[in-house]
């Protein structure tokens, strides 16, 4: 009595449940890099990402230190990061230094951030992510990207039949040249 099992050898223990704050800013992260995906304007889809970056970084947080009594001077999440999770240290760097452009896109600046800019931190954010949930032992189950929805355009003034162009759309193919033919 009160011996440990032994666990077989080629069985991985499994890593500690995840606190509840930390799976919620993990979800929360999940859900702003979705978004991100989703946003037309580079300057939101860049300031989402970026948040949701920093909400990863915070379930790091929440998931390895413990609230220290008294209060002290307020430090960067990334900062923190740096010190709580050394393997993380590049990233919270590379994020850290993202920070001014996220404020300038979050206060409107037209030039903040190009498209490429913004696609590229949402790609990165996700790959952070991937990595935090690697490291705390949570899988990443990336929420689907739906693409924004355009308006649907429905050619042709007949019921149907051969149009003017031979297309059989009522004409419909000459006046959308380019990808949409033969679609």
């Amino acid at each position: 009595m009160g011996a440990a099992r032994a666990m077989p050898a080629d069985q991985l223990p499994l890593p500690p449940p995840l606190p509840p704050a930390a799976a919620q800013l993990l979800d929360q992260a999940r859900r702003a890099v979705a978004e991100a995906a989703g946003c037309s304007d580079p300057r939101r889809r860049y300031a989402t990402a970026h948040l949701g970056a920093l909400r990863g970084a915070a379930a790091v947080l929440a998931a390895r230190t413990r609230p220290e009594p008294g209060r002290r001077r307020p430090r960067s999440a990334w900062v923190l990061l740096g010190q709580v999770a050394p393997e993380l240290g590049e990233w919270a760097t590379f994020f850290a230094a993202g920070a001014a452009k996220r404020a300038a896109a979050e206060a409107g600046l037209s030039r903040a951030v190009s498209e490429r800019e913004a696609d590229d931190l949402v790609r990165d954010v996700g790959a952070f992510l991937t990595v935090i949930e690697s490291c705390l032992g949570e899988p990443f189950v990336p929420e689907p990207v739906r693409p924004a929805r355009r308006p649907r355009v429905v050619g042709g003034s007949g019921a149907g039949g051969s149009g003017a162009d031979g297309s059989g759309s009522g004409g419909s193919a000459s006046r959308f040249p380019g990808p949409r033919n033969g679609r």
